[in-house]
């Protein structure tokens, strides 16, 4: 490839490229902030020696809403809508941790029923968010078929969310102090027909991808994050566990109804892209068991889902930090109060601002096709970056 660029006057001829006996110039090249495989507006600001990526730049804040600001004038039931909101993929767990932080600081028992719903409904949230992943990965590295059958179980548990919460994305259904409201009568047993059903039908999709050989000649050995590498950066969750981080906070430091449960930690030590789409992988199935465990649970327990608050809700003054393993990593929640009816401050620490940070050692050294692949395989939701 050749261009001309004119210097003091005189023409000069630059070739860009690589081939035998070729001199060759670095490329500056942009992809996105809007690009099909960037999942959103990210912008990644690339040098690029022919196929090859020399450096990586990823540029985030294209989505900022100051959601952060935002808390600091909205009350204390008002910030759970904000909060559902930037990983709309994990809205269940977004809403969640902050309800735990308001929670931990005004010093409120949450009625056991709604402890246990709360666990299984994080786990039904789990299961959604990774099955996403799991059929837009493929489809990103030229697999179609995949995102089907994921949409196909995601309508299953979907439905089962919509009936409780009358949400399909943003449920709204935590509030301070437990849920919204009871579930509606039955639910349980067909939240349990549905788990039964994905269950049941994983593995059209598990067989269909897992052991694919243009799938894992794309996948294997490609964007390998090692575990030094992944705690550096902060990495977490299925990024993180896919490397040989073995940390989750659900069996590690439990909350809701988790310290209860035996939690089964998936992990790889490859810290390559297919490592990490197996830890997703499977992870549903896991996850599939607990929310079953818990509604087993759910119908043994009778009494009230949330309790009784004042009609303007003021914490006391203090500070507390409370942190959750979010379907895509740990995310914290920290929240100053100065006794008003709202935050003095909320400080969110999200999962995919840390997993994404890695790119920037991963991509150097892979070719332009692969950088498609290991983007994928960090799996990220660009608001949760922006917040």
């Amino acid at each position: 490839m050749t261009g001309m660029t004119t210097e003091t006057g005189a023409l000069r001829e630059l070739t860009v490229g690589t081939g035998a006996g070729l001199d060759t110039a670095d490329m500056v090249l942009n992809i996105g902030p809007q690009h099909p495989s960037t999942h959103g507006v990210l912008r990644l600001k690339l040098v690029l020696d022919g196929e090859r990526v020399v450096a990586c730049e990823p540029i985030v804040g294209y989505m900022h809403r100051g959601a952060e600001k935002l808390f600091e004038v909205r009350d204390y039931r008002q910030i759970l809508m904000l909060a559902n909101r930037h990983d709309w993929l994990s809205a269940f767990a977004n809403e969640l941790g902050v309800a735990l932080a308001v929670e931990r600081l005004m010093g409120i028992e949450v009625p056991e029923r709604a402890i246990w719903l709360r666990t299984a409904m994080a786990e039904l949230n789990r299961v959604l968010n990774h099955l996403m992943f799991l059929g837009s990965y493929p489809l990103e590295i030229g697999a179609i078929t995949p995102v089907f059958y994921a949409f196909r179980e995601r309508e299953t548990l979907q439905a089962v969310m919509e009936e409780a919460s009358g949400g399909r994305i943003h449920y709204m259904f935590n509030r301070v102090g437990g849920l919204k409201e009871e579930v509606p009568a039955g639910w349980t047993g067909r939240a349990r027909a549905a788990i039964g059903e994905v269950r049941r039908r994983m593995p059209d999709l598990d067989n269909l991808i897992r052991r694919n050989e243009i799938f894992l000649a794309r996948t294997v050995g490609v964007g390998v994050l090692s575990a030094a590498d992944a705690a550096a950066f902060g990495a977490s969750g299925p990024v993180a566990r896919a490397s040989g981080l073995d940390l989750d906070l659900r069996r590690d430091e439990p909350y809701l109804a988790y310290g209860s449960l035996d939690v089964p930690v998936v992990t790889r030590t490859a810290g390559d892209c297919h490592a990490r789409f197996e830890v997703l992988l499977d992870q549903v199935y896991v996850s599939l068991d607990l929310a079953e465990q818990c509604l087993d649970r759910v119908d043994r327990i009778s009494g009230p889902v949330n309790v009784r608050l004042p009609k303007v809700v003021k914490a006391p003054e203090g500070h507390t930090y409370a942190w959750t393993e979010n379907p895509l990593g740990i995310n914290g929640y920290y929240l100053v109060s100065r006794g008003e009816k709202t935050p003095w401050r909320m400080k969110l620490r999200t999962a995919s601002y840390a997993n994404v940070q890695a790119l920037a050692t991963l991509l150097p050294g892979c070719l332009v096709p692969d950088l498609i692949a290991v983007l994928g395989s960090m799996f990220f939701v660009v608001g949760d970056i922006d917040k």
